[in-house]
């Protein structure tokens, strides 16, 4: 390792952890009701005088806030898994078909509405139907790629592609026979939002990321040597077949889970990886805690935004992610061009 990598990678433990903990706290504090840092620690912990302020962060903002911050680091790892897996930084979630077929499921979902909430009652069926597509979506594209001699990524990726424009043309069907109100909750859901954040959502959502933390140490070399190519990983003693299998299945779980509980939210498994890539280096052993750390940050950021830059009106958080993160991206690139 060069030092100025090294120096890089120093700087970028140092500052992403912090960036995290400010916009943590800006997500808690900012609002249509501002808050202090004190009446924010009191809140947290308990201590002092309970009150507005106590209510306001405990019931609606602490969850919203763990939602966010999960769902923006469960993107960002499964982001850099695959693009790994791909050798290619231009991969994200959506070509495995995950992010099409669970917006087919909660179309159809929302489409049936009346008769899906007679059958199922209580249960949160839209984000039921939204991870159950995204699974169908993915067995199919595996299922497809898988052969006698393993599964190729190749046409996983081909296949991710056919999957991804035969869900979004069925959804465009559910669309066209959508009355106004179940379009507009459609075209909500699609730009995805953390309006329905709740403690329940967020224990999963951080279930699931401390299952994608667990599994870094495991799957971080792995990814290093598959960028030699699959033929000397297997020399190098890796079970390839094992490892692009594990790493399918966590990204869709990742993915399904978070697409379920916020929609969909583009860019974050796209390029939060390859930013982060870009400032320390390819090592998915450093790439993949910052990339977490990183789009944590970005949406929480965001949903501070998409919650208060015309207030009382909440902007779909999906755009925010794609208002912020191309400039900082472009700019990047510009920055960087030599390296690549």
């Amino acid at each position: 390792m060069t030092l100025a990598r090294s120096r890089a990678l120093s700087f970028a433990w140092w500052t992403l952890p912090a960036l995290l903990a400010t916009s943590f706290v800006a997500a808690i504090a900012i609002g249509a009701v501002s808050l202090s840092p004190a009446q924010v620690l009191s809140a947290l912990t308990g201590f002092g005088k309970a009150g507005l302020a106590a209510d306001i962060v405990q019931a609606i903002r602490l969850p919203r806030a763990l939602l966010a911050a999960s769902v923006g680091a469960v993107l960002a790892i499964c982001g850099a898994m695959l693009q790994g897996l791909f050798r290619n930084p231009l991969a994200d979630p959506s070509l495995i078909g995950v992010t099409a077929g669970a917006s087919f499921g909660a179309s159809l979902a929302i489409l049936l509405g009346a008769q899906v909430a007679a059958a199922f009652g209580s249960l949160p069926v839209v984000s039921i139907a939204a991870f159950g597509g995204g699974l169908i979506a993915v067995a199919l594209v595996y299922q497809v790629a898988k052969g006698i001699n393993g599964t190729s990524v190749a046409t996983m990726l081909l296949m991710g592609i056919a999957v991804t424009a035969f869900s979004a043309s069925l959804t465009g069907l559910m669309e066209y026979f959508a009355d106004n109100e179940m379009l507009r909750r459609i075209s909500l859901w699609r730009m995805g939002g953390l309006d329905a954040a709740s403690y329940p959502r967020a224990f999963l959502m951080l279930a699931v990321l401390c299952g994608l933390l667990a599994s870094m140490s495991r799957f971080g070399s792995a990814l290093n040597v598959l960028l030699l190519g699959e033929s000397q990983a297997r020399h190098l003693g890796v079970d390839v077949e094992r490892v692009k299998t594990l790493l399918i299945v966590l990204a869709a779980a990742g993915v399904g889970t978070s697409v379920a509980v916020a929609g969909s939210i583009a860019f974050v498994g796209l390029v939060v990886p390859h930013m982060v890539r870009l400032w320390v280096g390819p090592d998915h052993r450093q790439l993949l805690p910052l990339s977490a750390i990183a789009g944590a940050t970005l949406l929480l950021i965001s949903d501070t935004l998409a919650r208060t830059v015309i207030a009382p009106v909440e902007i779909p958080v999906g755009l925010i992610t794609a208002l912020i993160g191309v400039p900082f991206f472009v700019s990047l690139l510009r920055n960087s061009r030599g390296a690549l």
